[in-house]
């Protein structure tokens, strides 16, 4: 999928009409069945299968909010199948809505902006909800899993819940990111998809649930490991590409400990530095083709990655500096290529320089708890966003290096350190 694009000087940008909110529309039956058809020949090629669990607790008429994990392109056409002829909103991204905020409108989706407090959000979530009298889907991860387990969750979604006073409905995808896992650069696998769709929480559940609860609840539901579940069913991917651009995820050489260096091609990894080699077999597990295998399951792999940017922040090492693309997003006419510049990442935030002297945009910590972050962004290239509610800037690595996965856990990490030292204060 591609998106529109065009290049403008960031003065002219900065100056064109920004974001119009209109309240959601109702999808209309043509559009739902629409979303079905378009999303059953896709999911035909996957033998695709679904469980309904508790279901019948739902009424045929009542919204419900729809909580579903995020790990494929896929997803929306399995929602759109289980929920189906039922109405539902969709929340999603507003680089969605890029050259077709017509179409996105008229089938029910309803813009935000990831890993910001949108309050414009939760009002269209009421509106959806008690107005139209449409359920809502949600993927709360906000972004698609890097390596296969689950992306943090945002505090407010219990709040959001207890807002919406609906039933919370939540659908699991298996096998959807063992057929094209985010870092594989859009190859789909021979893999077999299904779903659980489960009513998780009642009206009278949510009312009656403190909020740390609820999210508790919801967080123990997007609980899981795709590649642990691969392995568990013997799911064998024999696909001879299936480690191209794995070094986007795994980036750190276990063995020599360099960053950047690592390649994905075919079915190995291997590290340009220290020339250390490993296989991902058919059933998700890696291999040294000689001397030890530091980590056989790849979510251990990125864990150590994430306990490693950790330790660089409490010592004050860590640090982003390399030169960017960047592209711009004020409104949904399209996405501009503004020019190049430097991005800078700290415990001190964001700070995107560039176009000739003209950008100058900082971000804290606390901005967000994680990063919008994503692989052959609309088939671009990798990515990392920041911004506000007045412009998101898409920025694009010039460097060789993979700094994206890196990028997301650090701002992760710096969130939660600041955090931490925000409640030893008023402790």
């Amino acid at each position: 999928m591609k998106i529109k694009t065009a290049e403008l000087e960031y003065e002219k940008v900065l100056a064109l009409p920004r974001f119009v909110h209109n309240k959601p529309i109702k999808q209309n039956i043509i559009f739902r069945a629409l979303l079905k058809l378009l999303s059953a020949t896709e999911l035909k090629k996957t033998q695709f299968s679904y469980e309904k669990i508790n279901m019948e607790r739902l009424g045929k008429e009542e919204p419900c909010l729809v909580l579903m994990n995020h790990s494929s392109f896929i997803d929306l056409k399995i929602a759109s199948t289980l929920l189906y002829p039922r109405p539902f909103s969709i929340v999603c991204t507003y680089d969605g809505f890029v050259g077709k905020e017509w179409l996105m409108r008229r089938l029910g989706c309803i813009p935000t902006r990831k890993f910001t407090n949108d309050v414009t959000l939760v009002k269209d979530l009421l509106y959806a909800v008690n107005t139209l009298k449409s359920s809502v889907l949600m993927f709360p991860e906000a972004s698609y899993s890097f390596d296969g387990t689950q992306t943090p969750l945002p505090d407010s979604l219990g709040k959001c819940i207890k807002l919406l006073k609906v039933p919370v409905v939540v659908i699991r995808a298996k096998g959807a990111f063992a057929r094209d896992p985010l870092y594989n650069n859009l190859q789909p696998r021979k893999v077999t998809v299904s779903a659980e769709m489960e009513y998780v929480l009642s009206p009278e559940d949510v009312a009656g649930l403190p909020v740390s609860e609820i999210n508790r609840v919801i967080k123990e539901q997007f609980e899981y490991d795709h590649f642990r579940w691969q392995q568990e069913h013997k799911i064998p991917i024999t696909e001879k590409f299936r480690a191209d651009f794995l070094n986007r995820v795994l980036y750190k050489c276990p063995s020599c400990k360099t960053e950047g260096k690592m390649f994905g091609k075919g079915t190995v990894l291997s590290c340009s530095h220290c020339k250390k080699e490993y296989e991902l077999t058919e059933f998700g597990y890696l291999s040294a083709k000689e001397g030890e295998t530091e980590f056989t399951h790849i979510p251990d792999w990125y864990r150590w990655q994430r306990e490693s940017v950790r330790e660089e922040i409490y010592e004050n090492n860590y640090k982003l500096d390399i030169p960017v693309d960047i592209y711009m997003m004020v409104n949904t006419d399209c996405i501009y290529k503004v020019g190049e510049g430097k991005l800078v990442h700290s415990t001190e935030g964001f700070l995107l320089t560039g176009c000739n002297g003209a950008l100058n945009y900082s971000q804290t910590p606390k901005a967000s708890y994680s990063l919008y972050a994503d692989y052959y962004w609309y088939e671009i290239g990798d990515m990392i966003c920041i911004g506000n509610e007045n412009a998101q800037y898409y920025c694009f690595p010039k460097t060789q290096e993979d700094i994206v996965a890196k990028a997301r856990l650090a701002a992760e990490e710096i969130y939660k350190i600041a955090v931490e030292e925000k409640v030893e204060k008023t402790a």
